[in-house]
Order: C-alpha cells, then structure tokens, then sequence
C-alpha cells in the first residue's frame, strides 16, 4: 500500500466580504485615513472601519478553516496610472517570532478591472512560477508571508487604494 502526507501546503484563500446589514465597511472613510497616513508619513492609526475587515476575516478563518490568527500591522497603500509595486515579502526571515504568517491584501476603492496581484512561488523543481488574483472593490486576497508579491495596476483612471493586513498564526 502507498500512503500519502503532506508536509506543505500553500494555500490563498480569495473572495468577497459579505457584512451583515448595518455593519457595512465605509471605503471611502477607509481611503481618507489612507491618504492621511501617506501625508503624515506615519503608519495607519486603528479605526473601526478596518478593524470590522480584520474581525471578518479572524472569525472567518476561525469557524471554517479552524486558524486562529490574531491582527498584527496595518498599511495603506495608494496607486497611480500603470504603477506597478516592486517585489514584497512581510516574512522577516531574520526575526522570524516577530514576522505574520499571512499577508491579506484588500481592495479599498479600485478602478474595475486595473488591478492584479500577482504571488510568486515554487512548485518543487518548477521554480519562479505566478499567481495571478484580479483586486476589485471590497475583495481580498490573503496567502502566506513568506510568499512574495507585487502590486500591478494596468490603466486605472483614478487612484488605486489597497489595504493591506497582517496576521500571526497561533
């Protein structure tokens, strides 16, 4: 008999966020404290409206996946015309106790159909190969940190507003 186990696995989980009635998610007040943050040249301060992102997704991953994951950092991030962000990776491979293990990227205000977020990983011997997520308004992406990714706008006539979350597995 041959018996299998899996000892990796790299999983994305991608979708919508669906809020209850009356709890809705402002992305517009979303976008503005975006904008603030880029003015004062500071990190995002706490604000109800992403934190209802991050208890969607905690509870979320909690009753369907069985993953206790708990917030870490949040950062904006806005796009101009055609702006393609150079190659990222939260996983601090140097201070590892410190790094998150997931990176969630959600979509605040998009233009339709400008925005990709493309995630590079290695699949054994076939090395470099991508993964290619569409970013529209009120979608996420969430992968593991220690993939690395970039941020590809293609033709936006206005500016793309990203927000993007960390979360330590516990």
């Amino acid at each position: 008999m041959i018996e299998k186990k899996i000892l990796s696995e790299i999983s994305l989980y991608y979708g919508n966020i669906k809020m209850p009635k009356h709890w809705e998610i402002d992305r517009n007040q979303v976008c503005g404290e975006i904008l603030q943050s880029k003015i004062r040249n500071d990190e995002l301060r706490f604000s109800r409206t992403w934190d209802k992102i991050k208890t969607f997704i905690t509870d979320f991953m909690s009753l369907k996946h069985d993953y206790k994951l708990t917030p870490e950092y949040t950062f904006g991030n806005v796009f101009e015309k055609n702006e393609i962000s150079e190659p990222r990776l939260e996983m601090n491979y140097s201070n590892l106790d410190k790094s998150p293990d997931f990176v969630l990227l959600y979509g605040v205000n998009i233009d339709p159909k400008t925005c990709q977020i493309v995630i590079e990983y290695d699949d054994n011997s076939r090395k470099g190969k991508t993964w290619t997520v569409d970013l529209e308004n009120n979608k996420f992406v969430m992968f593991p940190s220690s993939q690395r990714y970039f941020i590809r706008n293609k033709n936006n006539f206005s500016l793309n507003f990203l927000l993007t979350l960390t979360f330590k597995y516990v």
